[in-house]
């Protein structure tokens, strides 16, 4: 049809010429007196003839533009791509890609604004401007309404062992197998981290704690595919807040369904835990524990931790040290770096256990390996390969030694990503590892081994400099080279037991010590990082 109207366009002109010949043609043929009522018909036919053309026009064209109109709305409101047929004249034919173009760029960029990209469920934004709907949907209807938050149970461990690709890989797979399982009438997204959110409108709490149980289970049945097709089992706790009508509140939903879901995790996780107001007038009334009795039960664990650390440290102390015997120089070097860094007293702990016991699965390892001077063959150095591992599953096996896995599994990780076993990179390495790894080389490097000797201190700070940002954590080198620069570190059980006193007690920095612990030859200052031109090559420097 638009072809036809552009054609009789073309023809305009021809179109008026005919039809002056063919009216001067007639007007030669009629009288006179008859010509002014001739010339009358003829303008009136002319006037018929373009308005109809227009009317023509105008119809077709409103009924295209409407089509484009309708396409454009149905776009803004649904999430399915809308298309237009590239049919017609160029002009329409652009039209139509132009629009199709744009229709698709809307949609990735409303899913950007609306949608979690690594999981592709509704983001934190999505979910709350959709709970807000539904609270005020509730509070007129008068209908109930149960908020539920969902989170991984024991999820950093997962990054700090597996590599934060699998941890990406675990959250994408979790929230499938949750967004995958819900109801219709259900929203359900990430809210943050390793938390989910789901509102389940229409449902009182009692009924969301049957639903939630019904994902909990499912996720806990699961296998999730990690990184070098692994498989490991993951357990999701989950908190629940609701209620009907006008008592429901965004904020106070949010609130109580976030601190139901720390209940459930405080309570042993994988579990789902439903708030509930505390009843003032109960005969048993809701108390935290006292000072006294938290400072007794923290002194216990303690004992217990401690305990555990010098059973395990008992079953190495007959081997040599490149067997894997706990190295007093290396607890001590380890735990001042992460006291001069500023660490948390918990992390000093984990990092003080990890570097007496970061060797642990050397004890699996043929003594004909571990003592070879020569140079390893390449089975033999996958089998020196599988020691952080070995050391991985004794430590799953002692309960309170756990949190010093990530420690004892990364310790022999690169900063540039050529370590082994998971070849992470950088800030993928758990910090304690990194802090280990550069105490480990320097007692290596001081130390005689089966196949290299010791060298002097400053050789060893100077291969340590010359490898910061390949092999070490250059932050935790320029630590080390600052606070044992001068001489040689302290050394000895003591100055373990001292240094891990002084974490306890969480004093930040080695500057506080008292004076007779300060460095040979400083006066009691904290030595400065010497200068010191790289070596163009380094061996390695532990093994």
């Amino acid at each position: 049809m638009l072809s036809f109207v552009r054609a009789l366009g073309f023809l305009a002109p021809l179109a008026v010429a005919a039809f002056v010949t063919v009216a001067l043609g007639v007007a030669a043929y009629v009288p006179e007196s008859q010509r002014p009522a001739l010339v009358a018909v003829l303008a009136v036919a002319a006037a018929a003839g373009m308005t109809t053309m227009a009317l023509v026009a105008w119809s077709y064209f409103g009924w295209r533009l409407g089509r484009i109109a309708n396409a454009l709305e149905h776009a803004l409101e649904t999430d399915r791509p809308t298309e237009l047929r590239v049919t017609g004249i160029p002009a329409e034919r652009r039209l139509a890609r132009a629009f199709n173009t744009a229709a698709g760029a809307y949609l990735q960029t409303e899913a950007r604004a609306t949608h979690d990209r690594l999981t592709g469920v509704a983001n934190r934004e999505t979910l709350l401007g959709t709970l807000a709907k539904e609270v005020d949907r509730a509070s007129r209807h008068y209908k109930p309404l149960s908020v539920a938050f969902i989170d991984i149970d024991r999820f950093k461990p997962i990054n700090d062992t597996h590599g934060h690709n699998s941890g990406d890989a675990v959250l994408r797979q979790i929230a499938e197998v949750l967004s995958g399982s819900i109801r219709a009438s259900d929203s359900f997204g990430r809210y943050g981290g390793e938390e989910f959110m789901l509102i389940l409108p229409e449902t009182l709490p009692e009924d969301a704690v049957g639903l939630a149980e019904e994902l909990r289970s499912l996720v806990m049945s699961q296998q999730f595919t990690i990184a070098g097709n692994q498989t490991l089992k993951a357990t999701i706790s989950i908190g629940i807040s609701g209620g009907r009508g006008s008592e429901l509140q965004l904020d106070m939903l949010v609130d109580r369904a976030d601190a139901a879901m720390y209940a459930a995790k405080s309570l042993g996780r994988n579990r789902v835990y439903l708030y509930r107001e505390l009843d003032e007038e109960s005969l048993v009334r809701r108390a935290p524990i006292s000072a006294q009795h938290q400072a007794q039960a923290t002194a216990i664990g303690q004992w217990a931790n401690d305990t555990a650390t010098q059973a395990l440290a008992s079953v190495l102390a007959p081997q040599p040290q490149h067997r894997g015997r706990p190295s007093d120089m290396i607890a001590s070097l380890a735990t001042g770096l992460a006291l001069e860094m500023g660490l948390p007293h918990e992390e000093i702990e984990r990092i003080r256990i990890a570097s007496l016991l970061h060797d642990l699965g050397k004890i699996a390892i043929p003594e004909e390996i571990l003592d070879k001077p020569s140079t390893l063959s390449d089975a033999e150095w996958q089998t020196i390969g599988e020691h952080p591992r070995i050391g991985q599953v004794i430590l799953e096996q002692a309960t309170t030694l756990r949190e010093a896995i990530p420690v004892v599994l990364h310790h022999h990780e690169r900063y540039n990503g050529g370590g082994y076993p998971h070849g992470l990179r950088g800030s993928e390495i758990p910090l304690g590892a990194r802090i280990v790894a550069v105490a480990d080389a320097y007692h290596a490097m001081v130390h005689d081994r089966p196949y290299s000797a010791a060298v002097g201190h400053e050789k060893a700070l100077e291969e340590l400099r010359s490898h910061a940002g390949t092999q070490f954590d250059p932050v935790v080198v320029d630590v080390f080279c600052e606070i044992y620069g001068a001489a040689v570190p302290p050394d000895g059980l003591e100055e373990v037991y001292r240094l891990h006193e002084r974490a306890r007690g969480g004093l930040p920095h080695l500057e506080d010590a008292d004076n007779e612990h300060a460095h040979p030859h400083t006066n009691g200052k904290r030595p400065r990082i010497r200068k010191t031109a790289k070596p163009p090559a380094a061996a390695e420097a532990s093994g």
